[in-house]
């Protein structure tokens, strides 16, 4: 039995990283305790991270076209002249601005029935974080600043 419990105490291992066992005094009893660091993950959408020049066409584009629904150039036009109150004299003139976007991978096209439709794709990256035990000491840190 005890050659089950160290072999999936090892494999747990893998997946904590475990500290060194510490003897805290508190209070008159000592104690033996564990300290378990463990990464920080972050996931964030890259579409947070994308700053475009306001009154852009390309501003215009990435506001009014979403990720749940395909939206065509019509309903494009309608909701820019919605949102913005701009209407453009050459309706061929955001093609180009919604073509770099297919292009570079941040939106997908779907072309059935002879019409056009785009949707932004949701791109997820995920930050590597630090320790939780680093980010206490970065807070701890930053309240005694202040």
């Amino acid at each position: 039995m005890s050659i089950i419990n160290n072999l999936l105490s090892k494999i747990s291992g893998l997946f904590k990283t475990q500290v060194k066992h510490e003897e805290c005094v508190s209070e008159g009893n000592i104690y033996s305790e564990e300290q378990v660091v463990e990464s920080v993950d972050e996931i964030h959408s890259i579409w947070d991270y994308l700053k475009f020049h306001d009154h852009t066409q390309a501003h215009h584009l990435v506001n009014v076209v979403g990720f749940d629904e395909w939206v065509s150039m019509d309903e494009i036009r309608r909701r820019v002249g919605d949102l913005f109150s701009v209407e453009y004299k050459n309706e061929r003139s955001l093609y180009p601005y919604i073509k770099t976007l297919v292009d570079i991978g941040l939106m997908e096209t779907s072309n059935v029935g002879g019409k056009r439709k785009w949707r932004k794709k949701d791109l997820m990256i995920k930050l590597k974080g630090k320790k939780k035990k680093e980010l206490d000491e970065l807070e701890s840190k930053i309240r005694r600043v202040n």
